[in-house]
């Protein structure tokens, strides 16, 4: 049975990522040119800082450079988080997207966008914004009904702070 070698190298690198208290979410070997590129993408449930991501660089540096694993000749190694429009595939990913804004491509065709408000084992409680001055509605979503789920930008969203604060004035 052979393994790939995004699968050898997850298996080398995922045990150094959960030790600092992430998760190894993606590994992307890529060529640009002659030069190779490992990418590794990494968060958790409160997500990761600056020095979290340069801590684990450092570890997953050093142990590329004890093995094999990425073969002879050059690469660069570029850690980071998702960025603010991940793509939800797992159920953390839901979980650590509780009120943000998602874009979902549903299973029997079409498309929703729709506020997250609550995560359980089977699916998905949400708020689809109102429109042309209609109210918000809810809508419950199963998971086997998602095709593909991306996280939307905000420029102009009040945090549940903020909408308290406008509400007690």
């Amino acid at each position: 049975m052979s393994t790939t070698q995004s699968e050898r190298l997850r298996e080398l690198l995922e045990p150094l990522v959960t030790s600092q208290g992430l998760d190894l979410e993606e590994i992307a070997v890529d060529s640009v040119g002659r030069k190779r590129v490992l990418r590794v993408v990494v968060d958790s449930d409160a997500g990761a800082d600056l020095d979290q991501i340069a801590d684990v660089s450092r570890e997953l540096s050093a142990r590329l450079d004890e093995t094999d694993a990425m073969g002879e000749g050059e690469y660069t190694l570029e850690v980071g988080t998702p960025g603010a429009e991940r793509q939800l595939t797992e159920h953390r990913h839901y979980l650590r997207a509780v009120d943000r804004l998602v874009r979902f491509q549903l299973a029997e065709g079409g498309e929703l966008v729709a506020r997250i408000l609550d995560v359980d084992d089977e699916g998905l409680d949400l708020e689809v914004p109102g429109v042309k001055g209609r109210k918000a509605s809810g809508r419950r979503v199963g998971f086997a009904e998602i095709d593909k789920a991306r996280v939307q930008v905000e420029f102009n969203r009040k945090d549940k702070k903020d909408m308290t604060e406008e509400e007690e004035a």
